[in-house]
């Protein structure tokens, strides 16, 4: 039986690793492996199992609320909040070591908060504050390095679309997920300013004073500039966290905020409406067609035995909790450099979920471990989605663009090993959650 485990896992893991290099789309070949997997080691009729497995994994109502927040990042990238965050914060950061180079982590971290999106984070930020770097002549290695480390704050701090796939998948509550990516958001991106302003007091040539200067009340007229992003994360998280709206009527919440502030900056006309509608459309059928896949090809190896299986194996090696997760981040960085984090968190969550409760983690803390190693996949070669943003950005070679983010991502690893020591980052405001 083992042996017969064994061939049928070559055999699966043997056509994903030949589909995917060959350049077929993950979603399709998600389904290619499912449907010969299924024809060649069970019995059951390929076919009508795809129909009914792609079914079980769509009708769920949850997944409404991802082509909302979808929406309502398309709508915030064309709305010039960014600008407007830009404006509000330069005068409270441009003194500090390390100058305007805590715009892309500060910047990143508010509008994550708004867009639930890595790339979306990345690219909006990044248009502005790219520019304006080389303008006054700091060091470009840390400009976009910190660019591509901050922008994947985009997928740690609610409302985040990875999130909610997880949260779905792994059967635990969307709002819970979203309050334990707070404090590891904050977390992560504290130590990246810690970074920069150890890297700003080290060598103050990184980022060169302006010879602008600004008074307190130029800081305090410019908290104006946040009042669109403040009252969409208080719209948005406030009615979740407040009982007032599910996340996917607060996804809804978030789509009209999101318009509202559009009309009023005079960025929102019919052309934009359906740039932003067909943006939503194909980043939401690109997401699902990788889910739906993937839940076929879950459904066909636990017909096979295949997660049991690797699972019970694993658990043979009595290895210790810390150990276990030690194993499973290696896995993950590897991964990371071949697939998207979607694909990631849908194809292993299967395999390693019932490893990580059988050894006694939480699954709520799970999902936050596996997000910040999604996010440390969104920074490694050649597959990484904020790379490729940045190149776009910059027209610099991507692995120079990794070699840049390099810092970043040991820094994403340290605040992984303290999640782990210590999980009640994650899970304390769960917990606090729980208790009213």
């Amino acid at each position: 039986m083992e042996a017969d485990l064994l061939v049928m896992s070559c055999v699966v893991f043997g056509v994903l690793f030949l589909t995917l290099a060959a350049g077929v789309w993950v979603g399709f070949a998600l389904f290619i492996v499912g449907f010969i997997g299924m024809t060649l080691f069970a019995t059951l009729p390929a076919g009508s199992n795809m129909a009914s497995s792609v079914w079980a994994t769509v009708e769920k109502w949850e997944y409404v609320a991802l082509p909302l927040f979808i929406l309502m990042g398309e709508i915030l990238y064309r709305s010039g909040i960014s600008e407007k965050l830009f404006k509000a914060l330069v005068p409270w950061l441009y003194r500090l070591p390390g100058g305007l180079l805590l715009m892309n982590i500060v910047s990143c971290t508010l509008f994550a908060a708004v867009s639930g999106s890595s790339a979306a984070t990345t690219a909006t930020v990044g248009r502005i504050t790219l520019a304006e770097f080389d303008k006054l002549g700091y060091d470009r290695s840390l400009s976009m390095g910190s660019l591509a480390g901050a922008g994947t704050l985009g997928f740690l701090i609610p409302p985040s679309l990875i999130m909610i796939i997880y949260a779905i998948l792994a059967e635990v509550s969307i709002g819970k997920m979203f309050m334990a990516g707070i404090l590891p958001g904050l977390l992560l991106a504290g130590i990246y300013s810690c970074y920069i302003i150890y890297r700003g007091i080290k060598n103050p040539e990184i980022a060169p004073q302006s010879q602008d200067s600004y008074s307190w009340s130029d800081r305090f007229i410019g908290i104006k500039d946040l009042a669109p992003t403040l009252a969409l994360i208080l719209m948005v998280l406030g009615s979740i966290y407040g009982g007032y709206a599910t996340p996917t009527e607060a996804a809804a919440l978030g789509v009209f905020g999101a318009f509202f502030f559009a009309v009023i900056n005079r960025q929102m006309n019919m052309k934009i409406l359906f740039e932003c509608l067909m943006g939503a459309v194909k980043t939401n059928a690109m997401i699902m067609l990788i889910v739906v896949g993937a839940g076929f090809l879950s459904r066909v190896m636990g017909f096979l035995g295949i997660p049991a299986a690797i699972t019970q194996a694993i658990l043979e090696l009595n290895l210790s909790p810390y150990m276990l997760m030690l194993l499973l981040g290696g896995v993950y960085i590897l991964l990371g450099c071949l697939l998207d984090g979607f694909s990631i968190v849908v194809m292993t969550l299967p395999i390693a979920l019932p490893m990580v409760t059988a050894a006694g983690f939480d699954p709520i803390w799970f999902g936050i471990y596996l997000i910040l190693m999604v996010e440390v996949s969104q920074i490694t070669p050649p597959v990484g989605f904020n790379l490729f943003v940045i190149q776009g950005l910059t027209g610099e070679p991507i692995m120079k663009i990794a070699g840049y983010a390099l810092p970043f991502f040991f820094l994403m690893l340290l605040t992984t090993a303290i999640l782990t020591i210590f999980p009640e980052i994650a899970l304390y405001l769960p917990k606090l959650m729980a208790a009213k």
